[in-house]
């Protein structure tokens, strides 16, 4: 169930990537909506760095579950 959400929160993450650098929302344009967002230049900041954390996260799918285990 952990790395189904994990997932989940990387696709959000780089999804939120694609509107902060390119003004583009593959998740629209993949379901159906407008895929073409405008965003002020603070909320495109937001949303790169939330997609920056996304793709940092997506080493924690591979990380060993024994480390967390043993605290």
């Amino acid at each position: 169930m952990r790395r189904t959400a994990l997932t989940l929160v990387i696709i959000g993450a780089l999804n939120w990537l694609l509107v902060g650098l390119f003004q583009w929302d593959l998740v629209a344009a993949l379901f159906g909506g407008d895929a073409h967002r405008v965003s002020s230049g603070l909320s495109r900041i937001i949303y790169t760095l939330v997609g920056l954390a996304g793709l940092y996260c997506i080493a924690l799918l591979f990380r060993d579950d024994d480390r967390a285990r043993a605290r």
